[in-house]
């Protein structure tokens, strides 16, 4: 396409890859800059400079502040990671141990509503007076409830920019005291009038779902869940209130990244010599220290949480290793599921490992290695796993919620006699729907034509950013005339 005229967004978000990563708001952030630019969209990316964040490259100034919520502060420009940053330098708000929104003992920052109100603040004030270097947003575009209050100082400061919201997981919604309102620099009336107010408190997601131009979720079919009340989390009513000027826009995944034919930490394969898969099944296998796998092996890489269902495994996993299954799991979360699932391993050793923590390079390993990928999450606003598992042919076995429905096509007759099943979907979240999922899983494999007709099938799919990125410059076209 031909672009007249390079036209610029600030994109507000927590956390962005390359620089920290907890979760799929992070692969977006740092994935949207690079998927806009051929639409004509220059995108900066506004997150807080936690403390040992490593980011080469010149720090340019470009904004400071002599009190930003209680001390000093200014953002930074560079180039780090083919991204534009803008790092917003706050000692006494980011510069602390702990994660990003945990501290050591694993508990919140008891400061973080403040914390996340300076992010916005500092977008506001950006899309208001631009930034020293001449750079001024025409629209703002904010991730999840750290970046919700944007809409909230472009309203009640009168700056006539227009803003995107995006809802990563509604879950997790900001919500604090009532008595922090003057500490978070909002006014009085706007807790009063409601559309502050959640309970008795304060919700930055709701503001932001409120007074955004444009609210988006992360894909179709969330979007339409959010209406429900077992999804929407106590929001569906002001979902519902947003109308059309709600909607989903489905994630996409970074395919130079994830792409089994030139991974550097794998042994390439690719859909026309998938037969090379299986020397990665191997080093899987050594990995985790498996031994006797006959059956599919199947991997499992997410937070351990009753989001993503993990707690239904140990009741499913003596049927499934009896009929020659395998299983590698690397996540890290939930104590008591962590310590169900060492339980089975133990049974298991040789078919089923467990490994805690994160490690970047392993998820790699492991879907290419993999026959099946597992997510029986009871919601799940998108999901990135169940398409790198596409991408590297390990054949997705997943819950009907979110973007799992919209991105695993089900291996009903139809869809195998069409040559177009790419997974298994199944609709009831519970242990018998998993372990139901996990015989077809199995009979499937059993024939190893219709299997790997399904893995190449998966392969084949877009799972990029190029039509979702359509969409957002299209939203952004339209807000921002």
């Amino acid at each position: 396409m031909t672009i007249s005229a390079v036209r610029r967004v600030l994109s507000v978000a927590s956390e962005c890859v390359p620089l920290i990563k907890t979760g799929g708001l992070a692969d977006v952030a740092g994935a949207l800059p690079a998927a806009l630019a051929p639409h004509g969209w220059q995108m900066r990316v506004l997150m807080p400079a936690y403390a040992g964040i490593s980011a080469k490259g010149i720090r340019t100034p470009v904004w400071q502040s002599d009190n930003l919520f209680g001390g000093p502060a200014r953002v930074v420009a560079l180039r780090h990671g083919g991204l534009d940053m803008l790092l917003l330098e706050a000692p006494h708000l980011y510069d602390r141990r702990g994660g990003p929104y945990l501290g050591p003992d694993g508990y919140d920052h008891p400061d973080n509503p403040e914390r996340f109100a300076a992010l916005c603040w500092v977008a506001a004030e950006i899309a208001r007076d631009g930034l020293s270097d001449g750079w001024r947003p025409e629209l703002v575009h904010a991730h999840d409830w750290q970046g919700a209050l944007v809409p909230a100082y472009l309203t009640y400061g009168d700056i006539p920019v227009p803003s995107v919201l995006t809802i990563h997981n509604i879950a997790f919604q900001g919500v604090t005291a009532r008595d922090r309102i003057g500490a978070l620099r909002l006014p009085e009336g706007a807790f009063n009038d409601g559309t502050l107010e959640y309970y008795g408190q304060i919700s930055a997601l709701k503001a932001g779902i409120l007074l955004a131009d444009r609210v988006t979720t992360v894909s179709p079919s969330y979007a339409r869940e959010l209406l429900r009340a077992e999804f929407g989390m106590g929001l569906q009513g002001v979902i519902s209130a947003r109308g059309a000027a709600m909607q989903g826009i489905l994630n996409g995944i970074d395919e130079t990244v994830w792409n089994p034919e030139t991974d550097p930490g794998i042994l390439p394969f690719s859909v026309r010599t998938l037969k090379a898969k299986a020397a990665n099944r191997e080093r899987l296998k050594g990995d985790f220290g498996l031994t006797d796998v006959p059956g599919p092996l199947a991997v499992v890489v997410s937070r351990m949480s009753w989001q993503k269902g993990l707690d239904l495994l140990p009741e499913v996993l003596d049927g499934f290793v009896a009929r020659g299954g395998g299983l590698a799991l690397l996540g890290a979360g939930d104590a008591d599921i962590a310590a169900a699932l060492s339980g089975v391993a133990a049974r298991y050793p040789g078919r089923v490992a467990l490994r805690t923590g994160y490690d970047e390079a392993l998820p790699h390993r492991m879907f290419a290695g993999g026959d099946a990928v597992l997510v029986p999450s009871r919601f799940e606003p998108c999901g990135l796993t169940q398409m790198y598992g596409l991408r590297y042919g390990a054949v997705p076995v997943v819950a009907a919620v979110g973007g799992l429905a919209d991105t695993v096509i089900h291996a009903n007759k139809a869809a195998l006699d069409a040559g177009c099943a790419t997974g298994i979907v199944f609709t009831q979240v519970d242990a018998m729907g998993l372990s139901q999922a996990l015989d077809q899983l199995c009979n499937l494999y059993a024939e190893p034509g219709v299997f790997r007709a399904m893995q190449r099938a998966g392969m084949k799919q877009d799972m990029g950013w190029r039509r979702s990125a359509a969409a957002y410059a299209r939203l952004y076209e339209d807000i921002a005339r």
